[in-house]
């Protein structure tokens, strides 16, 4: 394709996709064209990697070019260019005669049938979120060789013009398989690099002084930042999906990790207006920097934009401490709020410390002082229309519990919606990631009771923005979760075949009113 095309997120251009000359995340036209051509180049890659076999170096290669491809990661036309060239000289490295192959033209998958697009692009988008969550753990020293074969097995299909739905669809499921498989890899590596998340309370406010607002998911890189300013007089604060760091004891032991910057990473451009400090982005939800703060703005690994300072692999995170004892950071201590006007959120309700206290839960329930369970989490993003998710947190009645997890519980984790007998009523279990815990809980709860996951009194109300919150959805249609909630709307990409195979199978559906869903769901 010469055109722009791009419908992987849930803003995209008018609910179908984004073709004109910048998509709605602020991807330019080239750079999409480009991110395209990468992705080909994978494809290929993976085709040779099928056959001739694959390195250390053609894994992290594989995993690196996917995450540069989610959305939010990278803006930077000259790194794209310089990534699809790394990948053609690994191609010839694997096969010396794999240097005259052509990039897959992923147009090609554009233009296919509509369900065979749908499909596709489901595997596609997929292993973008998988790969994603694999970083991260390779970033920790852990990989996993189902989930590094899976890589090319994926990008072998979707390259492959022959395969037909009766192929791909259990090529979907496995998707959901081998993302449940990676989770459960970068729980462990997370929670044996910083030890198991316990309950927390995170202050809003920041303190007089230097400090460094670090963004995204990535736990290594904040260890590494921790430790290059310690001792310097400089305070560090989480944004968005970083705030389940405070929870990790290999962590929070660092007295200048004080708290967390902010809500989800939408409000950015607003939040970092003229802030005087830098902010490192260690993974995805960039946004185009306004001019009042462009300049203190850092990226890392796979993240980079034109025009901003890139920290490379050797991590020495100087310039990043620099700028913030320039800027010097507030005189006096600033008060934020959250969405709510609360001004701390707790967290570390991960499966460790929730199953900890499976007798109490348990007990409650069959007491009666807990009725339902609500998991009410996913991406968060700006469209109209997510405050859904905050109106029906506060209509949960006062016998229920809300789970919650990713970037999407800034709509609601500063309320105090109360306590059941000691527990609170919120509980956020992490980052997207994090899912694994919520699925580790519920099938406790299930074995505790005797039944399946679906006949728990449990609903699913999920928010979704990007490629991740894809591959997590998968997991749970692979374990055969149903009656799953999706809002604020349905992925364009999923043709309406497609759609009336998940809902006769899975009986997934979109969010309507927090009233009309929320009586549906506790009549059954």
């Amino acid at each position: 394709m010469t055109n722009m095309f791009c419908f992987q997120c849930e803003q995209t251009g008018g609910g179908k996709g984004c073709i004109g000359r910048a998509g709605v995340c602020g991807k330019q036209e080239k750079t999409a064209l480009l991110q395209d051509k990468l992705t080909g180049a994978l494809v290929t890659l993976a085709k040779v990697g099928m056959r001739h076999g694959g390195s250390a170096r053609t894994h992290l290669l594989m995993m690196e070019g996917l995450f540069i491809t989610v959305t939010n990661v990278n803006f930077d036309d000259a790194f794209i260019e310089r990534k699809i060239e790394e990948v053609r000289r690994e191609r010839a490295t694997l096969y010396a005669e794999a240097a005259k192959c052509e990039d897959f033209d992923i147009g090609e998958v554009w233009q296919a049938q509509e369900d065979i697009r749908s499909l596709k692009s489901l595997i596609l988008f997929g292993v973008r979120g998988i790969a994603a969550y694999a970083w991260h753990a390779a970033a920790l020293g852990y990989t996993d060789d189902e989930v590094n074969a899976f890589f090319y097995k994926a990008l072998d299909a979707v390259g492959n013009t022959a395969l037909g739905m009766e192929d791909l669809l259990p090529l979907v499921m496995e998707t959901g398989k081998v993302n449940l498989k990676c989770m459960e890899l970068l729980d462990k590596a997370n929670t044996e690099s910083f030890g198991n998340p316990a309950p927390i309370k995170v202050p809003m406010t920041i303190e007089q002084g230097p400090f460094i607002v670090i963004s995204g998911h990535d736990l290594h890189d904040l260890k590494l930042l921790l430790e290059q300013t310690e001792g310097k007089g400089i305070n560090v604060y989480t944004h968005g999906e970083m705030l389940p760091a405070h929870a990790y004891p290999g962590l929070k032991k660092f007295p200048h990790l004080k708290g967390n910057f902010g809500t989800a990473w939408q409000n950015q451009q607003k939040e970092f207006d003229n802030i005087p400090a830098p902010v490192l982005f260690t993974t995805n939800c960039l946004m185009l920097p306004k001019e009042s703060y462009r300049d203190r703005i850092f990226t890392t690994a796979v993240v980079a934009y034109p025009g901003m300072v890139h920290i490379n692999d050797k991590k020495d995170f100087g310039p990043v401490i620099n700028k913030a004892l320039e800027l010097g950071g507030y005189v006096s201590a600033k008060v934020m709020r959250g969405i709510n006007g609360g001004t701390e959120l707790s967290t570390g309700f991960a499966h460790n410390a929730v199953l900890s206290l499976a007798d109490t839960v348990i007990n409650a329930v069959k007491a009666g002082a807990i009725k339902h369970f609500f998991l009410v989490g996913g991406c968060d993003g700006a469209r109209p229309g997510r405050n859904y998710f905050t109106d029906f947190v506060k209509q949960t009645p006062r016998d229920t519990v809300v789970l919650t997890l990713a970037c999407g519980k800034y709509r609601f984790n500063d309320l105090d919606i109360g306590e059941i007998g000691g527990l609170p009523r919120i509980m956020d279990m992490g980052q997207c990631n994090d899912a694994y815990s919520a699925i580790k809980v519920a099938l406790a709860l299930a074995e505790a009771f005797g039944c399946t996951v679906n006949e728990l009194p449990l609903s699913l109300i999920i928010s979704w923005y990007e490629q991740k919150a894809v591959s997590v959805l998968l997991t749970l249609l692979y374990l055969g979760i149903k009656n799953i909630r999706l809002g604020p709307s349905l992925p364009a990409f999923v043709s309406p075949g497609v759609l009336t195979y998940l809902a006769e199978h899975f009986n997934i559906a979109p969010i309507t009113t927090p009233e009309t869903d929320m009586a549906a769901i506790l009549q059954h």
